[in-house]
Formats: C-alpha cells, structure tokens, sequence
C-alpha cells in the first residue's frame, strides 16, 4: 500500500497539549491519521477474483463509460474502498474487531484515483476490559479532499485505547 505525506497518526483538536507522553489514549473527537491508496487495474481484478464481483462497471472501460455512464472509465468497487477504514483502525489498535459499518457512497472512485481514508472517533464506552468505539468514516477522491466519495460510521472493539507506542507523533 502506498502511504503519501507524512502526517500524524492522531490528530488531537485544538485544545490538546503537544507535550511528550509514553502513549496517547483515544479520545472522542480524535482522527487517526489518514490513509492514501491509488487503486490500479490489478487491485480491481484481484478484488472481482476473490469476492465474485465481476460487474462490468469494473472491469471493462467501454462499458463503464457507455452503459454505465461513468465518463471517468472503470469504477473501484466500493467495498475494496471502504475495506480502508477497518485496516486504518487495526493498524492503530492490534486485536480491534469490526462490528459494524454504515456506507454511503456518494462519488466514484475511479482506476487510478487517488483516495485518503479518515477515521475519527465519535464515542466511546468501556464494555469490561475492551472499549466499544463509534468512528465516522469517510473517503475523499482526488488530492484536494474535497469530492467525498464514502461517508460512513463503524463500530469496532478495541482491546485498549492506547495507541501503538510507534503511533505517537
């Protein structure tokens, strides 16, 4: 996977300190850093391979500029898109769980775009020794960030809040 700019794992609002700390808990209102994808041709089959996905739409350019009415070419499938989020949370967090995952797709992410996942958490609840945490998920095409392709929430078990200690800023 190929990662862009460098930038934060956790991006804390205004009011936090920057000071040095062993680990960063999770709070609500924070966003984990966010992920950039460019999926390619072979992305795409590989995906319609293994999930039996084969809608034209995907994987013939003719048909997705024609009968689909997609002027950009061949549409990513949306779920490959939004598989994103789950993998820039347990990226953070070892041993989370998905639970849930609501998506609306709102633009299509075409071969070859390049995508930025973000992923910050709304609520959380302590659920014994793990925590349940509500995140909006949303995905945005193109470098600008401002055509959103995917918006969304998940539910996911964390087994702690802290992040990863190579996580830290």
């Amino acid at each position: 996977m190929r990662l862009a700019r460098a930038a934060p794992l956790l991006v804390r609002s205004a009011a936090t300190t920057a000071t040095a700390a062993p680990a960063a808990a999770l709070k609500a209102g924070d966003a984990l850093r966010s992920r950039r994808r460019r999926f390619t041709e072979d992305d795409v089959a590989a995906y319609a391979g293994v999930s039996g996905d084969r809608n034209p739409v995907h994987l013939d350019d003719a048909f997705a500029r024609g009968t689909g009415g997609f002027q950009g070419g061949r549409v990513v499938h949306g779920m490959l898109v939004a598989s994103l989020f789950p993998a820039l949370i347990a990226s953070h967090f070892p041993g989370a769980v998905y639970a849930s995952q609501s998506l609306k797709f709102a633009a299509p992410v075409h071969v070859g775009d390049e995508v930025v996942a973000q992923v910050k958490a709304l609520h959380i609840k302590a659920a014994g020794a793990r925590h349940i945490v509500k995140f909006a998920t949303k995905c945005f095409r193109d470098d600008d960030e401002e055509t959103l392709a995917i918006d969304g929430e998940a539910m996911a078990f964390l087994p702690t809040l802290q992040l990863k200690a190579e996580a830290m800023e």
